[in-house]
């Protein structure tokens, strides 16, 4: 069963269309990955599902509650990650989560169980503005994470960690939906990674929904078209540089 599903989603600024007629179907208590060249259009998805950005035209459904119709409930049963996490420097990792539990209402709890989650326990006393950008992150995870919301959008959650923290981070998201039974919509630029913790994918380029399905259904397609099959980048890429011939690199 899909928990999020959007019809006819499209953002245009003017002339420029950032996502373009994209039909998503992203099933519940998976990991779907998100990819797609800098630009493609990943971003301005992710926040118009957030209620951030207006969509020019079209809809989406996320557990069974419409946009715009049932904005704030949507809002209630997402936590997020969009871009570098900001938090107050003179505060805190533990008072800055503090803040988010007080607006969203939550108990004491939410907190403490939050960083133990990201592995930030040691360093809650820390304040944020001397936390490493990796730590940040983290912190930004646990903040996503702060309730155990039933669906995480997450975008580019592992920006400035090194392999190690890379690694923990994967297991972490690999494991949320068995754990906490949540849904998770993830991009990141290291197709290596997702080809390790996704389920299902999306592939946008210049706003275009380009493929929707599993690894195994990407492999069969590239297979078909005669792109190489032996990993998720090098089919991502023949996809890309494909429809980029055929569009000539334009919207």
């Amino acid at each position: 069963m899909n928990i999020i599903e959007s019809s006819h989603l499209t953002k245009t600024y003017g002339d420029f269309a950032a996502v373009s007629d994209i039909h998503l179907h992203i099933p519940g208590g998976k990991v779907y990955g998100f990819l797609g060249p800098n630009g493609a259009g990943k971003s301005t998805t992710m926040k118009m599902l957030l209620g951030l950005t207006k969509p020019t035209r079209g809809t989406f459904v996320i557990d069974g509650k419409k946009y715009p119709e049932n904005r704030m409930e949507i809002l209630g049963e997402v936590g997020s990650l969009i871009e570098s996490p900001a938090f107050y420097g003179n505060l805190s990792g533990e008072e800055n989560l503090e803040i988010v539990r007080r607006i969203l209402g939550l108990p004491k709890s939410a907190v403490s169980e939050a960083l133990e989650i990201v592995g930030m326990t040691p360093y809650r006393k820390r304040l944020a503005g001397k936390y490493s950008l990796g730590m940040k992150q983290r912190l930004g995870l646990a903040s996503a994470l702060i309730g155990r919301p039933p669906i995480l959008i997450l975008d580019e959650p592992t920006n400035g960690l090194d392999p190690v923290g890379i690694h923990e981070i994967r297991a972490l998201i690999r494991s949320l939906p068995q754990q906490f039974g949540c849904t998770v919509l993830i991009s990141s630029h290291l197709l290596s990674e997702m080809e390790r913790m996704a389920d299902s994918i999306g592939i946008l380029n210049h706003g275009r929904l380009l493929f929707e399905g599993t690894l195994q259904e990407l492999k069969q397609r590239a297979g078909a078209q005669g792109f190489p099959t032996e990993n998720l980048e090098d089919s991502f890429l023949s996809l890309i540089e494909a429809d980029n011939r055929q569009t000539g690199g334009m919207r």
